[in-house]
């Protein structure tokens, strides 16, 4: 009895949040003029992890929309899977039955198999069209329309989602502008991408993706907005709750805040575009550290503790030395880098080179992984900080210094990542020098003297918004 009158009731529910999805993506074709008979085009340029996941969560909410909506994502061809890997895919295709039903139904299963036997080379953008990232093959997402040709992806986007490294980013949109030369509405651009620039002439500042994309590609920063948050791509795509904000101008932060915002995915949007943007790289620094801290130490939680409590104390010292009132970025930039340490792969990777499973020389794109961001990040903020013109009040040795003398941490990075002149354990060092004072002093110098840096984010009187 209780089943019978259950279901016309899910039935009705199904119903009504179909209306709804609908309904949301109707108002975004509004927004941006789209007619009748004319889908809303959304292409991801880059295929890693949070670049395909974001892909597949719009394709899962709006793919069933076919008149409305296509999603599409571009990856570069030619990108072989090795054995190993094509034996670990088997393995996850195998273990699911729904993934393995849908691949025998797509005919698609036998090259997996083939692959699994050495047989047969499958590749990266072959694989991500059945749903499999090479990022991130332990997570099954839904098949994605992928194209590897730029030009074709991108000419006629209405929306593009940046989900390229921050050091590739600048040379692709610098090839998507010639494709763009004649159009006559810019597009809505979303970036994912967290990592920074510097630059030192005329005046230290910082550059990010999103400025990046503006510079290579003419659209105007109005129209490029940043999406960043505490989460890991596969729990996101998974269902674990989650939230991000978007950030940028308010004409389209709103909308896009709702057409992306999912039940288990909240979405938030602020004005602050560079700001946030900065805070996604800076966290990235950081979290290399503490990585190898975790394994020097055998997770003790008491050096772990004491390397959280002096890496925030630096970042929050950075944030004084970019932002007018650094208060307000306390929570997010908190809650990014708290999960970034769990679980993320920029803490992994130091993980990684203090047991010594890799090495420097390996680069920092690192198979099964992507580009490990937080070493370029390292390089820009040293040099940056570095920086005598940015010159701040030593509190002890009551004498001008540059930023980068207040921040230990970030210099012992720099000469194990960058300049190579430590080994990975020199970090333990760093945090147990008996000179250093407590970071609350550090905390205390920013908020009481005037350490704000408005050039840095090249903005002169300090207005950050957009």
């Amino acid at each position: 009895m209780g089943g019978a009158e259950e279901a016309p009731l899910v039935a009705a529910n199904g119903h009504a949040n179909g209306a709804a999805v609908e309904e949301k993506l109707d108002e975004l074709r509004r927004l941006l003029g789209k007619a009748d008979g004319d889908p809303l085009r959304i292409v991801g340029v880059g295929a890693g992890a949070w670049g395909s996941v974001f892909c597949a969560l719009l394709q899962d909410a709006y793919g069933h929309l076919r008149d409305k909506v296509q999603v599409r994502i571009w990856r570069r061809p030619g990108r072989a899977v090795d054995r190993a890997t094509a034996e670990h895919l088997f393995e996850v295709i195998n273990a699911r039955e729904d993934v393995l039903r849908r691949l025998i139904r797509r005919c698609a299963y036998l090259k997996y198999v083939e692959a699994r036997l050495g047989d047969r080379t499958v590749y990266a953008d072959e694989i991500l069209k059945d749903g499999f990232c090479l990022n991130m093959i332990d997570t099954p997402l839904c098949p994605l329309k992928v194209v590897t040709n730029l030009q074709e992806a991108v000419w006629d986007a209405d929306i593009v989602i940046n989900g390229l490294p921050s050091t590739e980013t600048r040379d692709v949109f610098g090839e998507i502008w010639r494709y763009w030369k004649e159009r006559i509405t810019a597009p809505i651009i979303i970036s994912l991408a967290k990592g920074i620039e510097a630059s030192l002439d005329p005046l230290p500042r910082i550059i990010t993706p999103t400025q990046m994309i503006s510079n290579a590609t003419g659209v105007p920063l109005e129209n490029i907005l940043y999406l960043g948050g505490p989460n890991i791509a596969s729990e996101i795509y998974n269902k674990e709750y989650g939230n991000a904000r978007i950030c940028g101008a308010d004409k389209w932060r709103k909308p896009l805040a709702k057409f992306l915002r999912q039940p288990h995915f909240i979405v938030w949007d602020n004005s602050d575009l560079i700001t946030h943007e900065v805070m996604g790289g800076l966290k990235n620094v950081y979290a290399i550290g503490a990585g190898m801290v975790a394994a020097l130490t055998n997770e003790s939680a008491t050096s772990k503790s004491v390397y959280f409590a002096l890496c925030t104390s630096e970042m929050i010292y950075i944030t004084h030395l970019l932002e007018e009132e650094p208060e307000k970025l306390a929570g997010p930039l908190l809650a990014d880098t708290y999960v970034t340490l769990l679980k993320g792969r920029n803490a992994w990777y130091g993980q990684k080179l203090a047991t010594g499973e890799l090495t420097l020389e390996m680069g920092d794109s690192i198979k099964g992984k992507g580009t490990i961001q937080g070493v370029s990040a390292v390089n820009a903020f040293y040099e940056l900080l570095s920086q005598d013109s940015l010159s701040v009040m030593h509190p002890e040795a009551n004498k001008s210094v540059a930023p980068i003398e207040m921040c230990p941490i970030l210099k012992a990075l720099y000469k194990i990542l960058i300049k190579r002149e430590l080994p990975p354990d020199s970090i333990l060092q760093a945090i147990r020098d008996e000179t250093m004072y407590d970071p609350r002093e550090r905390i205390e110098m920013a908020r009481s003297h005037s350490v704000y840096r408005p050039s840095l984010l090249g903005q002169p009187r300090g207005d950050t918004k957009v």
